[in-house]
Formats: C-alpha cells, sequence, structure tokens
C-alpha cells in the first residue's frame, strides 16, 4: 500500500482518464451533485486509487488478529466462528419474557439479551408511584431476585451468552446474576455475556440516570474490578456508541465519544491499582450499524485501529488481548420508519452486512415493526432470518475482512481514524472526558450534528425512502403489533409484596446499612455487599434508595 511508484502511475493514469473519457462524458451528462460526502460529512472523491492509500502502510492494515487489528480481532474471524446472533427481548414480566427467549433460541438464536423497563432501568420498584402506568411495557420488570430466576427458568446460564441493556442500576443486575449463578451451583468463570453499564454516555447522549457522574463511575470501577477477579470470561461493560448515535451523532462522532468514555473507565480502573492488563481484555464494545454502508464498514475497522493504538501507546498494554476491540453491533432503530415499514427489512438487511463485513462479534437486528412497538415474534423471526441468510447463504463470512484492501474503504478507515484522534486531542485540551461532559461539550456536538441532520430530512437532501422521497398516501396499519398484557402490573406487584413478606426483614435492613457506611468509604468495592442484598431479597428500589443518600442524585446543566 505505500508503493509509491504504483501511486505516481496511478496519479498519471487518472489524470490521463480525467482529460481523455472523463471531461467529453461529463459534458454530455453531468453529475447529479456537484460534490459528494459520506454521513459524516467526508468528501468522497469519484474515484479511488493506489493514490488515495499511499500514505497508509499495509503494517496499519495488517492481518486478522495481529495488532492493530484492523482487519479483525481474530486471525480466522467467521471461519470459525460466525458472530452470536443475539436478538434483544424484553416484556412483562419475568416468565413472559422466558416465553420469548425459549421462542428464539428454537429459532436458531445464539444469545440472549435483555431489555428492561424504565422502573428497573431508573432504580424504583413496580409498586413505586414513579412506575405507575411503565410496569413491564418497554422492556422486562425486575424487582428482586425472584424476577431473574424467572427470567432465565430453564435456560443453561453456562452454555448461553447473555447481554443486558441496564445503565443505572447495572451493578445490581449484575449481582442478581452472579447470585442466581451461585445458587444453581454454576462456576462464575464459564459464564458470558455482558452488562452494557456505560453510564458515562447516558450522561452524553440517553439521558437515563440516577447519581451523580463521580458516583456513578466509581460503580464502574468496582463492576470492572470484580469481574476481573471473579468472571474469566464475563464483560463488565460495552461501552457504546449506540446510543450516542441514536441520539443525533455521526459515525466519526460515535467512535471518537465512545473512545473518550473508554479512556475515562481504564483511567479510573488503573487509579485504583488494577494493572491495564487485568482488566482490559474483558473490555468490549457496542455500536451502531447506520445506512452509510462503507462508512460503516471502515468505522468498525479504524475503531479497532484506534482502540489497539490507545491501550498501547496510552495505557502502556502489553498482551494483544488488551489492544484488541470486540463489540456487539445493532442495527440502526433510528432509521426505521412508520411510512412504508416492510421497507425496513431492507434497511436492516443491509446494516446488519455491513457489520458482518466490518467484523462484529455479536449482532442485533431490528424488526421491521420497532417504529411502532415491541416487536412482535413474526418480526423477530424475519430480522433473525437475516442474520441467518447472510451467515449461510451469500459466502461472506468465508473471507476474514473481504473488503479489505479496497482502495475507498482504506482511504476513509484512514481518514476516520485521524478524525478520531483529532477529537480526541480536543477533550484532552477540554480537561478529559468528564470535565467535557460536566461543561456540556458532548452534548453540544451532537445537538448541532442532529439538527443538520434533521434540516437535510426536511429540505429533501437526506433522502428517507417513503418519507420524504416516494411518499405514497398514508395507509391503514398493515402489520399485527405485538399488545401489552394489562396484568402485567398487578402481577408484577403481588410477587414483589410476597417476596417482601416472606424475606428476612432484620437481615436486609442490616445489609442495607452495611451498603450505607461502604458507600461512603471510595476504596470499598460495592458489588459484595450488593450481591448479598440481592440473596436476602431487598428490592432494587430499596438499594437504590439507600445510595441516594449518600450519592445524592444528578440534574444536568441545560445546553443550547
Amino acid at each position: 500500500m505505500d508503493d509509491r511508484d504504483e501511486a505516481a502511475r496511478a496519479a498519471a493514469m487518472r489524470r490521463d482518464w480525467e482529460d481523455r473519457e472523463l471531461r467529453h462524458f461529463l459534458e454530455r451528462q453531468p453529475e447529479a451533485r456537484a460534490e459528494y460526502r459520506t454521513a459524516s460529512g467526508l468528501p468522497v472523491n469519484r474515484v479511488y486509487t493506489p493514490e488515495d492509500v499511499r500514505d497508509t502502510p499495509f503494517e496499519e492494515i495488517g492481518l486478522p488478529g495481529r495488532y492493530p487489528f484492523t482487519r479483525g480481532p481474530y486471525p480466522t474471524m467467521y471461519r470459525g466462528r460466525l458472530w452470536t446472533m443475539r436478538q434483544i427481548a424484553g416484556f412483562g414480566t419475568g416468565e413472559d419474557t422466558n416465553r420469548r427467549f425459549r421462542y428464539l433460541i428454537g429459532q436458531g438464536q445464539t444469545g440472549l439479551s435483555v431489555d428492561f423497563d424504565m422502573p428497573t432501568l431508573m432504580g424504583y420498584d413496580s409498586d413505586d408511584p414513579h412506575a405507575l402506568g411503565e410496569v413491564g411495557r418497554e422492556g422486562v420488570a425486575v424487582d428482586t431476585l425472584e424476577d431473574l430466576e424467572a427470567l432465565f427458568d430453564g435456560i443453561d446460564l453456562e452454555r448461553i451468552s447473555v447481554s443486558m441493556t441496564i445503565n443505572p442500576t447495572a451493578w445490581i443486575l449484575l449481582a442478581m446474576y452472579v447470585a442466581l449463578a451461585e445458587a444453581r451451583g454454576y462456576d462464575l468463570n464459564r459464564l458470558s455475556g455482558t452488562v452494557q453499564a456505560d453510564i458515562l454516555k447516558e450522561y452524553i447522549a440517553q439521558k437515563e440516570w440516577i447519581f451523580p457522574i463521580r458516583p456513578s463511575l466509581r460503580i464502574m470501577r468496582d463492576m470492572i474490578v470484580f469481574c476481573a477477579e471473579r468472571l474469566a470470561r464475563y464483560n463488565p461493560i460495552n461501552i457504546s456508541g449506540y446510543h450516542i448515535s441514536e441520539a443525533g451523532a455521526n459515525s466519526i462522532q460515535e467512535v471518537a465519544f465512545t473512545m473518550a468514555n473508554a479512556i475515562a473507565y481504564v483511567e479510573e480502573v488503573t487509579r485504583s491499582g488494577v494493572p491495564v492488563d487485568r482488566f482490559a481484555p474483558r473490555l468490549a464494545f457496542y455500536f451502531v450499524a447506520q445506512a452509510d454502508f462503507f462508512e460503516e464498514v471502515a468505522k468498525f475497522r479504524a475503531a479497532r485501529r484506534v482502540w489497539a493504538k490507545l491501550m498501547r501507546e496510552r495505557f502502556g498494554a502489553r498482551v494483544p488481548e488488551s489492544m484488541r476491540l470486540r463489540f456487539h453491533c445493532q442495527t440502526a432503530a433510528i432509521t426505521l420508519t412508520k411510512a412504508q415499514p416492510m421497507n425496513n427489512i431492507v434497511r436492516t438487511a443491509l446494516q446488519a452486512l455491513s457489520a458482518v463485513l466490518g467484523g462484529a462479534q455479536s449482532l442485533h437486528t431490528n424488526g421491521l415493526d420497532e417504529a411502532f412497538a415491541i416487536p412482535s415474534e413474526e418480526a423477530m423471526k424475519v430480522a433473525l432470518r437475516t442474520q441467518q441468510i447472510i451467515a449461510e447463504e451469500t459466502r461472506v463470512p468465508n473471507v476474514a475482512d473481504p473488503l479489505g484492501g479496497s482502495y475507498y474503504v482504506e482511504a476513509l478507515t484512514t481518514r476516520i481514524e485521524a478524525e478520531v484522534f483529532r477529537i480526541l486531542r480536543t477533550v484532552d485540551e477540554l480537561g478529559g472526558t468528564i470535565k467535557a461532559i460536566e461543561d456540556g461539550w458532548f452534548q453540544r456536538e451532537i445537538a448541532d450534528t442532529a439538527y443538520d441532520v434533521a434540516r437535510r430530512k426536511a429540505s429533501g437532501e437526506h433522502v428517507v425512502i417513503g418519507v420524504n422521497k416516494h411518499v405514497e398516501p398514508a395507509a391503514d396499519q398493515p402489520i399485527a403489533l405485538h399488545r401489552i398484557d394489562p396484568s402485567v402490573e398487578a402481577r408484577q406487584i403481588a410477587r414483589l409484596q410476597a417476596v417482601r413478606q416472606g424475606r428476612d426483614q432484620a437481615t436486609v435492613t442490616a445489609l442495607l446499612d452495611r451498603l450505607e457506611r461502604e458507600a461512603q468509604d471510595p476504596a470499598v468495592n460495592l458489588m459484595p455487599v450488593t450481591i448479598d442484598l440481592v440473596r436476602a431479597r431487598a428490592s432494587m428500589g430499596e438499594i437504590v434508595a439507600r445510595l441516594r443518600r449518600v450519592f445524592g442524585a444528578y440534574a444536568e446543566r441545560p445546553v443550547f
């Protein structure tokens, strides 16, 4: 890729082509636009040649499984093992979602992913007045360990990977997961999966938080350290760009802001005295597959290269596993439309293909009906079949990084990498990730980008088929939607109250007192006492309420 003579010959050929063929052709048939750009605004050439990759030596591209991991984290990639097909599910009670899990496993799903309802996310019990009307609506309701037992009833957690989409209360769900595994006699070191847990992106993008930023970061540190010591195969965090993108960031910002958050986590854990190579191999990432096909492929490749360099050069990592970025990917919910919903199947298929060509380790494909409601079983089956068709029929997985060496993809990968490092330098100049969040810098950047995209959609410059181009008259809803059972809230509250009546209240009170004492000492890891609490049947809301006494609550400074 760094053959200067080849680049010079290519440049000469391009100039001759422009003078002989291109100029005359454009006189007869001009191009549709004066300039072309990626979705993130990077300029796109008409054609790419060796001159566009002359500054990218082959060592930067490399080979799969070797630093800087541009071409994938593992040498054989999908020839050795396909990505995990992890359709997300969660609604109603634990029993309700358990039935959906069993259905998806029966359809060939190879990993579980759990969505929790808003009260669970925000640390309210189902009988709290704040939870009224929200129990089990946008995810499964979990108040106590009994709910997790029902959620995973009949599912061997040593044999299937489980991802939990949970943020402010992530450490409590992890504690429940550990307590459930121990009660079943599992070996904790055989559990695999992840807790999403990335609390910093909440302050930047998704806006679901409980405590102030710094105590929340302390809890993240406790989770990472605990897992490094007790769960050898478990990822204590999915550092998430998905929600940053869904809030309005472009693909470059998605990677850069995610890396800024990752830097903050690594700094926090290493400050506690844990060597980077002790925990970094289990850090995982969560990205979105957006609509700009080639930019997304290049984004995933650039993210691996950025992470490898950060870990080796900034944090002094020595083992390859610490530098090897592994990521879960989800197709972009923000691109799904209510207009002409069957188009969403096509959007999802192309986004899923970009994730596979970009080297994802696990993948969730959205249901065609998610612009309306939680996906139905039929929609989830179609989404799962989309992955299975890519895996089994297209033969795309036969080659590791099949787009590697494309002049366009390699040039775009290098350009995205450079833009990401430029943003990271800006964050450092602002005083680091936490300071930039507190000052609203990330939030302003996302808001500006989201406004620009909205403006271009409104003008028709940013095309959305069925919405601002090839529009059809509104029609009756052509698809069957999932409906929430109206008895969910009553059933969930009844179980919570039964658990409270049957537990040893003195033990729960004593443990809550211990939690409050230990929270006042930043050096104490809160995971052990939380595991004791959930084992004693303390509820989610009780644990959170007690920590609010110590940490307080967070109110964002508005930015305009």
